[in-house]
Order: C-alpha cells, then structure tokens, then sequence
C-alpha cells in the first residue's frame, strides 16, 4: 500500500510560489508531504525590474539569476523538487506539448493536493492564465483515454493563493491556514527573493493579517486557538465529507 502524501504548487513566476504558499509548503514537507513545485516561467521579462534596472543583464542572465533566488527559497521550505519549464512570460502561453508537459508531471506526482493562483488578476494576466491551465491539465490528467495504462488523476481539491491585491480579483478565502510554526521558514525564503525586496514587507503584513482571520474563524471571542501568520486560499472543487463540523 503507497500512504506517501504529495502536493503539487503551480507557479506562473519562479517567485509566486514563495509570496503565497511558502508557509504551505513548508508546513506540508514537515508534516511529511512530498510538495513539488512547478515554476511555468522565470518572471524574467515582467518580474524582474530591479535586474534591469540595473543595466547589463541579457535575457538568459536574468533568468539565470532568478532561478538561483527560486531553487535558494524552495531549499528553504523544505522543496521536495522544483522544476522549471522556461515557457517565458508577458505572456506566459503554453501550446498543447507544454500543456501535456504538466499533465505527465501531475500523473506522476499524484498529488493528494494541488494550489496556484487567482482565477482572475486584471493586472497579471500571467497569473490567471496559469490557474486555468493548472484546471484544464488537471482534467486531462483525470482522462482514461489520455496515454491509456498510465496510472489516472484522482480528484485533488485547488487551492488558490492569495493575489497581489485580493480585493480586485473576486479572491474569496474560505480556508485559513496557520504557519506560525514554519514563519522563520517562509520569511527566509522571502529573503531569497533579492530582486523583489519590495515585497517582503507587504508578504509579512498579508501573513499577520491573515492570522488575525484564523483567529477569529477559529473561535473569535469565545476563544480563538492563537495564531501569528497564516495564509489564506480559496479552494475550487467541492469537499467531500461525512459529518459536520
């Protein structure tokens, strides 16, 4: 019998994945997940301002630095594998082999759990388009007549993580996670992240913030159980479940 538990993070950017679910990730390798991170692109074109601000960088340098930042994060959190598919960005576009590229890795890590981003973002379209790609390869992945005799997807729930500004992608959390234990793992890995230093104050203030939220749903004034970060997601598929709570 295979108990082994895996999770599966699909990321349009080589940072995203940090922002929005590192304390995810880390928290899941600890409990003894096998999480593995799939970056769609660099962010070299789009992400990575302060690299070319800077004057001197090709394209391939850019996104050579930004892979360093990204395989130093996933170190931190614990990354059971990451994988860069280099389709590029602004606009990230994935054909029909690309998309098969990710269903053969879906297969493969069977995750019991799967997580990307918004399924709107006005400002990134990058970001949507790789939530609906991530919906599309999870369908097929779940097709017995795709690659017949290969072991077929089940039906793991995705989660979306928290955009840049959730009030303007119709984001609605309705799950709150507590990474308290695992902070200095995420900020650490934020830390990774050099070109976008910008962000690692507001990605400290979302964590608080959302430990405010796990605190009230968790008990409010009748008791709240304590919490100092979190995370929020929206989850997209029904649960399934024999009694509630």
């Amino acid at each position: 019998m295979n108990d082994k538990k895996t999770a599966l993070v699909v990321s349009a950017h080589a940072a995203d994945f940090v922002w929005r679910a590192g304390g995810a990730i880390a928290l899941h390798q600890a409990k003894g997940y096998e999480v593995t991170v799939i970056c769609l692109s660099y962010g070299e074109r789009g992400e990575s301002a302060k690299l070319w601000k800077k004057g001197g960088y090709s394209l391939e340098q850019v996104k050579k630095a930004r892979r360093v930042e990204a395989e130093a994060a996933a170190a931190q959190l614990g990354v059971n594998d990451i994988r860069f598919f280099d389709l590029g960005d602004y606009p990230l576009e994935m054909d029909r082999e690309a998309k098969f590229r990710l269903v053969d890795v879906i297969r493969k890590v069977q995750p019991n759990f799967m997580m990307s981003h918004s399924q709107y973002d006005p400002y990134n379209t990058d970001h949507s388009y790789a939530t609906s790609v991530t919906m599309e390869c999870r369908m097929i992945a779940q097709a017995w007549g795709h690659n017949p005799g290969e072991k077929i997807l089940g039906a793991p729930q995705l989660y979306l993580f928290e955009p840049h500004q959730s009030e303007q992608m119709g984001w609605k959390p309705d799950v709150f996670l507590d990474i308290s234990n695992v902070w200095e793992k995420k900020l650490a890995a934020i830390h990774c992240m050099k070109g976008q230093e910008h962000l690692w104050n507001f990605y400290t203030n979302v964590a608080q913030n959302r430990a405010n939220h796990f605190r009230r749903n968790s008990g409010g004034m009748a008791g709240g159980r304590a919490a100092t970060y979190a995370e929020g997601f929206q989850s997209i598929y029904p649960r399934t479940v024999d009694e509630l709570t």
